[in-house]
């Protein structure tokens, strides 16, 4: 089997160094770089499976790498793990907001850091079995889960992992209700320490990148979220 590409892109040279060692232990393929500019030119050129991302970063900043990592189509649809030094919800929905698929907070254990992008890479290539060949169509909107493809009108909509997950996982079973815990499920993996807050912003993301079609996600106050029957 292929080893999976990993960019980690992190300026502190021993963390870089140490992350590194312990992907290429578990048979990655790891590459490193240490400033943004460094890490989108990597990131064009290398076209890695998954992309660590530290937030903190001299020159352009995390927030603005990725933000310009999902504005281009080659890797719009590359997992992003945003790694902070800052644990603050302000930093983290920060992070959610301009794509980041995941996030864990400095200081963090090689075999959590492991169990992550493990974590990640499974979501991201798992297809829902026996659905693959089934898109979900609605009025002015097609869902394809085997192509991870949304089309709004006809137009195809660029959406994170993430988005496409909750996209799906509501349309799925329109009229019905779910609470934010069950879309962090859904969308993460059990046990994920999300927000509520951080689940909020994902949908007004969502329903932003949907245009007129987003008030089909439709908020039920004081529980959580459901996908249009009407």
């Amino acid at each position: 089997m292929k080893a999976r590409k990993i960019l980690i892109i992190e300026d502190e040279e021993d963390i870089l160094a140490l992350i590194h060692y312990n992907l290429t232990r578990e048979g990655y393929q790891p590459t490193g770089a240490m400033t943004g500019e460094e890490g989108l030119a990597a990131a064009r050129n290398q076209r890695p499976d998954l992309i660590l991302l530290d937030l903190m970063l001299p020159g352009i900043d995390g927030i603005e790498v990725c933000r310009r990592l999902r504005a281009a189509p080659e890797t719009a649809d590359v997992p992003i793990i945003m790694l902070t030094a800052k644990g603050e919800e302000a930093d983290i929905i920060r992070g959610l907001e301009v794509g980041a698929d995941d996030y864990m907070t400095k200081p963090f254990g090689s075999h959590v850091l492991l169990a992550r992008i493990k974590s990640v890479l499974r979501r991201a290539g798992r297809s829902v079995e026996g659905e693959q060949e089934k898109p979900l169509e609605f009025t002015g909107l097609m869902i394809h889960p085997g192509r991870n493809e949304v089309l709004v009108d006809g137009a195809a909509t660029e959406l994170t992992f993430s988005e496409f997950k909750l996209l799906y996982f509501l349309a799925r079973r329109p009229g019905w209700v779910f609470t934010r815990s069950q879309i962090v499920d859904a969308v993460h993996g059990q046990d994920y320490p999300v927000t509520d807050r951080s689940v909020d912003v994902l949908v007004v993301g969502l329903r932003k990148k949907l245009g007129k079609r987003g008030r089909v996600i439709e908020t039920v106050r004081g529980i959580g979220y459901r996908f249009s029957d009407s």
